[in-house]
């Protein structure tokens, strides 16, 4: 692998060569530049062909939440609603799926009805009934799905089933299969539950369906592709769903590919060398960055930059030594240079330093940087500029935590090896004792929510579900996505402030009747946990691609990136 110098000058020649014209896709591009897209049928069928370091984890649309299988899960299985497949901003929006249509709030914002589409059927020939709809919601606290609290604690009887999964009734959804609807009575307003219904988790399957983790076994499916088998150590094999019909094109739109074949254990840096050579067609994993300055020289046509709502940040455990004091928190913010690690990713053609948990594009970014040289929390900077390694040890000595033993947990990958090598320098220089462990992507970042591994900090990345504040706040930070001993604990610093719980409840309130309002609540939240400093925003980032010669019609959407149903193989 090539030293830092050469890979500098790798990333270095990419950016240069991508601002002379590599192809973009994402949410920087305006929206009415985007081409509009129909289905061609001269480019039906074909094998798309799919690789990756790691499987993605469980099969269970309710229960997985990896970006791999996320992929996978929007064009195999459907929801009340779905975000619309289209590119750029329009894809950020909720739009009706298996719902006739989103229907208007009642009782101010505590009731939904929605009218479930008839003549839809699962790939296994059943129709999809009011009772799968029922069965579904209630089956996500069942098996303890990660966000069966931070997306659906708004439910009438969700606290119940919170506390007890084996009785849970869930009064809050009635279905009513002679009218063909599905009522949920909420205990408060919810202004992103269109949202929170459209992510995979909220996917709708069989009544029957086991109430319990199906592991390599997935449920049947109602979009334009089923799953025929998944070993996670090989291959998975996805083919058309024999009884798929298009009803809105909007939300499921037909799909080109005959079959999809998805390997796994092809690392990173062979991902690139296979598709380059057409023996795949993309790669999960990101490119390692000295791979860049080859496909902005030689790959030019086949590379393409994709805008994310993502970022990279250190977590930190508040219940954890030395992490459980302040100071050092703060004293870490102080100490990355983000900058670094903006080069280790790939240059700043492609991430940009960041400050707050909230990227730029979503409301309630707060867009200043207290944790900069010549910056404190009183005295916020407009944008970070530089590390303070002379405050942050300064922080380091007043919590007298200097000389603690630290092990910094990190994915396999390359990028992420790099990040973590400099990391590591880093809490070294601070004074601290620090190992460096990598794990494999597939599973690091189960491992890390889990607080019987007693992960102190680790680097990790997160990706929106949807394109809203609360996304990466609440989710992240709020007491409902807690769990202690699940390996679905989204909230992996083990924050329960209650100050900030109730303003980020107060900001989900206000949001339901004025947005602009509610995105400066949610920017007030974001302030609070700067200044408590469970994590380190390290960088957004964007992603780059690069597909095999064969690979037409390249397009992506903001949440769910490659749209593996609408790109063509032939």
């Amino acid at each position: 692998m090539a030293g830092p110098a050469s890979s500098f000058c790798a990333a270095m020649r990419f950016r240069s060569i991508l601002l002379a014209g590599l192809v973009w896709s994402g949410p920087a591009m305006p929206a009415d530049l985007l081409p509009a897209t129909q289905y061609d049928p001269a480019h039906r069928g074909g094998t798309l062909r799919l690789a990756a370091d790691g499987p993605g984890g469980t099969i269970d649309p309710a229960i997985n939440y990896q970006s791999e299988f996320a992929q996978l899960f929007t064009v195999t299985y459907d929801g009340l609603t779905t975000f619309r497949k289209a590119r750029g901003r329009a894809s950020d929006e909720a739009i009706a799926d298996l719902a006739e249509a989103l229907p208007e709030p009642l009782d101010g914002g505590l009731t939904y009805v929605f009218h479930l589409r008839r003549g839809i059927r699962f790939s296994d020939g059943r129709e999809v009934r009011v009772a799968d709809v029922v069965a579904s919601m209630r089956r996500l606290f069942i098996v303890h799905s990660p966000t069966s609290g931070s997306f659906f604690g708004s439910i009438v009887g969700a606290d119940a089933c919170l506390r007890d999964s084996s009785h849970c009734t869930l009064p809050g959804v009635i279905g009513d299969e002679a009218a063909g609807t599905i009522t949920f009575h909420l205990t408060h307003p919810d202004a992103d539950f269109f949202d929170k219904l459209a992510f995979p988790h909220a996917s709708i399957l069989p009544a029957d369906t086991p109430l319990h983790d199906l592991g390599n076994d997935a449920p049947p499916t109602t979009g334009p592709y089923r799953f025929v088998s998944y070993n996670p150590n090989s291959q998975l094999v996805m083919e058309r769903n024999p009884f798929f019909h298009v009803w809105n094109a909007e939300a499921q739109p037909d799909g080109y590919a005959d079959r999809i074949v998805y390997t796994f254990g092809v690392p990173d840096e062979a991902q690139v060398t296979a598709v380059e050579n057409g023996q795949y067609d993309w790669g999960f994993d990101n490119i390692p960055l000295d791979r860049l300055g080859e496909l902005g020289d030689r790959f030019t046509a086949q590379t393409h930059i994709e805008g994310l709502y993502a970022i990279y940040y250190i977590t930190m455990n508040t219940r954890l030594a030395p992490f459980d004091n302040v100071l050092v928190r703060r004293a870490i913010n102080y100490a990355v240079n983000r900058h670094a690690i903006s080069i280790l990713y790939g240059g700043t053609a492609i991430s940009q330093p960041l400050c707050d948990m909230t990227p730029p594009g979503i409301a309630g970014h707060v867009g200043t940087c207290p944790y900069t040289k010549g910056a404190d929390l009183d005295h916020p900077a407009p944008a970070w500029a530089a590390p303070d390694m002379e405050r942050a040890k300064q922080l380091v000595e007043q919590s007298g935590t200097r000389g603690q033993h630290i092990t910094l947990i990190i994915s396999n990958r390359a990028a992420e090896q790099a990040m973590g090598a400099y990391l590591q320098s880093m809490l070294t220089e601070l004074g601290y004792k620090t190992s460096l462990k990598a794990i494999t992507n597939d599973i690091q970042f189960n491992y890390i929510q889990n607080t019987n591994n007693r992960v102190q900090i680790a680097l990790t990345d997160w990706y929106a579900d949807y394109a809203k504040p609360s996304d990466f706040i609440y989710d992240l930070f709020s007491c409902t996505s807690f769990h202690p001993g699940s390996d679905a604990s989204i909230n992996i610093t083990g924050l329960c402030d209650p100050g900030i719980e109730a303003l980020m409840d107060r900001a989900g309130v206000v949001s339901v009747t004025d947005r602009a309002r509610g995105a400066q609540l949610w920017a007030d939240a974001g302030r609070a946990i700067q200044a408590l400093a469970p994590t380190a925003p390290l960088i957004q980032i964007d992603r780059v691609n690069v597909v095999s010669k064969r690979l037409g019609n390249f397009f992506t959407t903001d949440l769910y990136h490659l749209l593996f149903s609408q790109v063509w193989v032939r």
